[in-house]
C-alpha cells in the first residue's frame, strides 16, 4: 500500500489511526496520509502518474486516490500538512496549510494517533504515542481541555477507541471531560452515533458506557439511561445495580447494531415503574418495557433514525422478555 502510493506522490507520510493499527498488527479499516505538498500540486502528480483525482475535500487540503494494490484498488486520502484555528462557539476550523510535519501532528486527538510512517517504515513519534500503545493508554495531545473544545466529539471517541483496542483512558481525560461534558450538545447527532455504534459493537464495551457514566456525559446524551447509574434494582432476582445489569447485557449479546442498541436501551424507563407490592423489600416493575418501548419511539427521532431502525429496536425492546428475542438470554444470565 505505501510503496504503491510513494510511486505517486513523494514525499508523503502514512498517519493516524492506520500507523496505529499497524503498530498493534491490526489491518487498518483505512489508510490516511499526509504530504508538504498543496492541494493543487498533490492533483497534478496524482494526474502526471495516470490517476483520477478526487477533489470533494479540497477546501480541508484533502485530495483522494484510487491505488491498485494486490489486484484490488483502494481510495486513500492524502491531505496537506496543515493546522486548524478554531473560533469560540464554532465547529468549524480556519485551515492553516504548514511545512513542518511536527506541526501537522501537534494538532492531532490522541497521541496514539499522532504518529506518522515514512516510506522505509521510520516512524515519527513527537508524543510518546509508541509508549501509549505499550502502555494500552489512550491520553490527548497536549491539553484535554483544549483538544475537547476543539472538538466535543473527542470526548466520545476517547472511549470508543478504549472499547475497541482494550485500552485504559488517562485520568486527565476523565477530569476535562467531567468538567465539558456537557459541550457533547454542541455536535450533532449523527456525529454521536458513528461513535456510540462502533462503542456497542466493540469487544469492550465496558469500558466506554463506563466511562459515559462516570463523566455524565450519559446526562447529555441520554439523561433517562443516566439514572441507571448505581439505581439498586432491589429485588433478589437482579443483583445488579441497573447499569451493570445494562452493560452486561450489551457484553452477552451478538455483535450487530441493532441488537447492541436494543440491549443498551433495553431497560431505559425501568426506575419510572419501581414500586413494592407487598414485600416492603422487594421492588416490581410492571410494563416497564411498554414504556421502554416507547422511549426508544422519542430518542430514536432525536438521534435521527430511519423509521425502520426505530420500529425493529423498539419491537426489540417491546419483547425482550420473550424467549425468542435476541435479547432474552443475555437479560436472564446478567440478573
Amino acid at each position: 500500500m505505501f510503496k504503491a502510493t510513494e510511486k505517486i506522490i513523494s514525499p508523503v507520510y502514512m498517519v493516524g489511526g492506520c500507523v496505529r493499527d499497524l503498530l498493534l498488527n491490526k489491518e487498518p479499516n483505512d489508510y490516511d496520509f499526509c504530504t508538504p505538498l498543496a492541494p493543487f500540486a498533490t492533483e497534478e502528480k496524482i494526474r502526471t502518474a495516470g490517476r483520477r483525482p478526487y477533489t470533494v475535500g479540497n477546501r480541508f487540503g484533502t485530495v483522494g486516490v484510487k491505488v491498485p494494490v494486490d489486484g484490488k484498488y483502494h481510495y486513500i486520502e492524502i491531505t496537506t500538512f496543515r493546522n486548524e484555528k478554531y473560533q469560540d462557539g464554532s465547529r468549524k476550523p480556519t485551515v492553516e496549510y504548514v511545512t513542518s510535519l511536527a506541526e501537522d501532528l501537534s494538532r492531532r486527538d490522541f497521541t496514539v494517533n499522532a504518529m506518522a510512517m515514512d516510506s522505509a517504515g521510520n516512524i515519527t513519534d513527537l508524543f510518546n504515542g509508541r509508549e501509549d500503545l505499550d502502555n494500552r493508554l489512550i491520553r490527548c495531545v497536549g491539553e484535554p481541555k483544549h483538544r475537547f473544545k476543539e472538538d466535543p466529539l473527542r470526548m466520545m471517541r476517547a472511549p470508543r477507541l478504549a472499547s475497541q483496542h482494550d485500552f485504559k483512558i488517562d485520568k486527565s481525560i476523565y477530569e476535562a471531560v467531567e468538567e465539558m461534558n456537557h459541550k457533547i450538545l454542541e455536535v450533532s447527532k449523527e456525529r454521536w452515533m458513528l461513535e456510540i455504534d462502533k462503542l456497542l459493537l466493540s469487544d469492550h464495551p465496558r469500558i466506554g458506557l463506563e466511562f459515559m457514566w462516570e463523566t455524565k456525559l450519559m446526562n447529555y446524551m441520554f439523561p433517562e439511561m443516566a439514572i441507571q447509574y448505581n439505581f439498586d434494582q432491589e429485588n433478589p432476582h437482579h443483583k445488579y445495580p441497573l447499569h451493570e445489569h445494562t452493560i452486561r447485557v450489551v457484553e452477552n449479546t451478538i455483535q450487530d447494531t441493532y441488537i447492541r442498541r436494543g440491549a443498551f436501551l433495553h431497560d431505559a424507563r425501568k426506575w419510572v415503574v419501581k414500586q413494592y407490592k407487598e414485600n416492603p423489600h422487594r421492588a416490581v416493575y410492571y410494563k416497564h418495557e411498554l414504556l421502554g418501548a416507547e422511549y426508544v419511539d422519542q430518542v430514536g427521532k432525536y438521534l435521527k433514525w430511519s423509521s425502520d431502525e426505530i420500529n425493529i429496536i423498539s419491537d426489540m425492546v417491546l419483547n425482550h422478555m420473550k424467549e425468542d428475542s435476541p435479547l432474552y438470554d443475555a437479560d436472564t444470565k446478567a440478573k
